[in-house]
């Protein structure tokens, strides 16, 4: 694979999967949605998709990684780091795209996110914080326990699509992808009650630069005390799970 099919793969695939992922956290949190307070379910389902639209796009090109911890878990079990720097730039590049279409899909949405006129005290329809559409908030802020939360929910990502890789039949069929796709689902459902499951720095990072310069009335804070969790985590977790497959397989 070139350079130019890594990075032009990456970004689609990435843009798509943060579409379907940020899509369906703003179809479930914003007022005037149809899918407004749908649940969690729903939201670990719809990521699963997102990872299957876009994985399955970005793979004639560039694998379809879509996730630096995924990449840098490949590279530290094969040795080959040559290319890795085109899949990250390309998945930071997909992710900021990926957020600003969602953010078009839900305009109308998002300019609504306000008090409504005449009311001076707290009602059911007040403006809500925007960052949780966009990147992963903690429910219980504890960097220690977050970022252990992250490297492990990392790892059990990981180290799988790295053991997949030696079931033949899979690749043949065409189902890694799907199996992959319900792996995130799981992953959601089981690990993503603390810090909302980021498992991928360029899905967090890259939505919350986005977030950061939207002109979103009443958006919250992008909360860049905690951006680094997100970020190490996942990192430290792709590591740990190239290292384990490494050595045990």
């Amino acid at each position: 694979m070139s350079n130019g099919d890594i990075f032009v793969g990456e970004v689609i695939g990435t843009a798509i999967l943060i579409l379907f992922g940020a899509g369906v956290c703003a179809a479930v949190t914003l007022k005037h949605s149809k899918a407004r307070a749908a649940g969690w379910i729903v939201i670990a389902f719809g990521w699963g998709f997102g990872v299957l639209a876009g994985a399955y796009t970005a793979a004639p090109l560039s694998g379809g990684h879509l996730n630096p911890a995924v990449t840098i878990g490949i590279a530290v079990d094969t040795g080959k780091w040559g290319k890795v720097w085109v899949y990250l730039l390309g998945q930071i590049v997909g992710a900021m795209l990926g957020a600003v279409l969602a953010y078009l899909v839900y305009l109308a949405q998002f300019q609504a996110n306000v008090r409504p006129e005449g009311t001076t005290e707290a009602t059911d329809d007040e403006p809500v914080p925007t960052l949780g559409i966009f990147s992963t908030v903690p429910e219980i802020r504890n960097p220690v326990a977050n970022l252990i939360t992250e490297i492990i929910a990392t790892v059990a990502l990981v180290l799988p699509i790295l053991a997949f890789g030696l079931t033949k039949g899979l690749g043949e069929s065409g189902t890694t992808v799907l199996i992959v796709s319900l792996l995130v689902v799981g992953i959601g459902l089981s690990l993503g009650g603390p810090t909302g499951y980021a498992i991928n720095p360029a899905r967090d990072l890259g939505p919350r630069i986005v977030h950061h310069f939207l002109p979103i009335p009443n958006k919250g804070t992008s909360d860049w005390g905690y951006a680094w969790i997100p970020v190490a985590g996942p990192l430290i977790g792709g590591v740990l799970a190239g290292l384990v497959y490494n050595a045990a397989f």
